[in-house]
């Protein structure tokens, strides 16, 4: 049976070569890593709609979850807006199971093998990840640093941590919260035979040819081909999208794996990069100073997802003197959403620009790592940042009832089914960045109680306030690569839990 013992050994094997003086750290975090995979696992197997699951119950001492074959599965209670790893073991039958790899290769269900790896993987490399951190008290001065604090990834992935391709080496040289510094390159492509879209730099072209920034591994593994050196840059959250110092931010292609999917930059993300961009920004005007969105600048691909690149604006740019932006993913641990006052304050500006765009016509895929909040010199959240419109989607009906002209825009991002857009808002901003910084049920819906009676009337708050609340089916996408696109469950609602569940 698959385990997480043999991935765990190998990259400790790995590390003893690499860098030796980070074993002792990295051992000291194997359990709590399996615990923090076990619990997203956990959480997937309580309230996704897995087609193995017969039936759901609740137990005097957690949930059981009776499977098709008969067999049964028992574990503690299941806070579906909990981080951290408080599920250490939880039952199959009558065997314990303390790994989330072994447990998957018990339940024996399709595709079950090929999970099982990557959570070996994500568990060994959320490991990794958590002997490397920075443990200092200070408070980071530069952006790029507030981004390599987050050590562990995707808040309800169980492949949170999960990047397979990546050796030992790879992670400590590009992963951020290793925090390297990473020499990107550039490869020179005939203009004629690209697609540009916005401005490209002088800087970055030579004759008629357009230098393309690669990351290095895309380069040595992927593109197989020589690069020339261009700039050092510090990798963000996102991994393949770093920041130059004094400069804008590069995303780079990188056909890796990372938590769910391989990421590309497509021909049509470039198609409509400049489009969307100069949309962006109107919308932005209409926040009255809530939101800033990032302007990209400029978008090139060689006709090919695995030689592309974008050049974005940096959030840092948008904080006044005294001010600090950081990604709301990092929030966890600045200690401010300890604070009943500070974490509803914040519920009430991400929902007042959130539900306000949704209104308008747009829905952002606000997760933690999109969104970021600017802090006032005695830390309030006063303002939002987002970056990275290549998921968000536009209603031309809704736009048109506002007297907005919907953007020249085809494709994906265009959508008018209320369902599809309240979804991608309500699942990225409450059932993800929200509850991700709340830490549980109880102190979300608390914010979320408080946020409410002061944000407008409109039908998307009443959508929000009623009913499940939606949350992408992490677990049962990686269980069905058969099926195309994204797949949905329904979490109780923050907003009726009672509080101390």
């Amino acid at each position: 049976m698959y385990d997480s013992a043999t991935a765990e050994a190998g990259l400790a094997e790995e590390l003893a070569a690499v860098r030796p003086g980070l074993l002792p750290r990295y051992r000291a975090a194997l359990p709590g890593a399996r615990a923090a995979v076990l619990t997203r696992l956990w959480r997937a197997l309580a309230y996704e709609p897995l087609p193995w699951i017969s039936h759901r119950a609740g137990g005097a001492r957690g949930p059981v979850l009776r499977l098709a074959d008969g067999r049964s599965l028992q574990g503690p209670p299941a806070d579906p807006y909990a981080t951290g790893g408080y599920v250490t073991s939880v039952r199959l039958g009558r065997d314990r199971y303390d790994d989330p790899a072994r447990l998957m290769a018990g339940l024996a269900v399709p595709h079950a093998a090929g999970f099982a790896a990557e959570l070996a993987h994500s568990t060994a490399s959320l490991a990794l990840s958590r002997a490397g951190a920075d443990t200092s008290a200070a408070w980071p001065e530069q952006d790029w640093e507030w981004e390599q604090r987050v050590t562990d990834g995707h808040p309800y992935h169980p492949n949170c941590r999960s990047r397979p391709g990546f050796s030992v080496a790879d992670q400590l040289a590009y992963a951020p919260e290793h925090r390297p510094v990473v020499e990107l390159g550039t490869v020179p492509v005939p203009a004629d035979q690209c697609l540009l879209s916005g401005e490209w730099p002088e800087e970055l072209r030579d004759g008629r040819r357009l230098l393309l920034p690669v990351h290095p591994w895309q380069a040595d593994h992927v593109l197989k081909r020589p690069y020339d050196h261009w700039r050092a840059a510090h990798p963000l959250l996102s991994l393949r999208t770093l920041a130059l110092p004094g400069g804008p931010h590069v995303k780079t292609a990188l056909s890796a794996r990372l938590t769910s999917s391989v990421r590309d930059i497509s021909g049509y993300s470039v198609e409509v990069a400049a489009a969307l961009s100069a949309f962006a920004a109107d919308l932005a005007g209409r926040t009255g100073g809530l939101l800033h969105i990032t302007r990209t600048l400029g978008a090139v691909t060689a006709h090919s997802p695995d030689l592309a690149a974008l050049l974005r604006e940096s959030p840092a740019g948008y904080a006044r003197p005294g001010e600090r932006v950081l990604p709301v993913a990092a929030l966890p641990g600045t200690g401010l959403p300890d604070s009943p006052t500070w974490l509803a304050d914040f519920a009430r500006l991400a929902l007042t620009v959130g539900l306000g765009l949704l209104d308008l016509g747009v829905a952002l895929e606000a997760h933690g790592q999109n969104l970021l909040v600017i802090l006032s010199a005695d830390d309030n959240p006063v303002r939002l940042v987002y970056r990275d419109l290549a998921d968000i989607r536009i209603s031309p009906a809704r736009l048109a009832r506002h007297g907005i002209a919907p953007p020249a825009l085809t494709g994906r991002l265009v959508t008018d089914d209320e369902t599809a857009l309240r979804r991608k808002l309500f699942g990225s901003l409450v059932a993800g960045a929200l509850a991700g910084t709340a830490g549980s049920g109880p102190a979300l819906g608390a914010a979320l109680a408080a946020a409410v009676p002061a944000l407008p009337d409109t039908p998307d708050l009443a959508a929000l306030c009623q009913g499940p609340l939606p949350a992408k089916a992490l677990t049962l996408m990686r269980l069905s690569p058969e099926i195309p696109g994204d797949q949905w469950t329904a979490l109780p609602n923050p907003l009726v839990l009672e509080p101390g569940t």
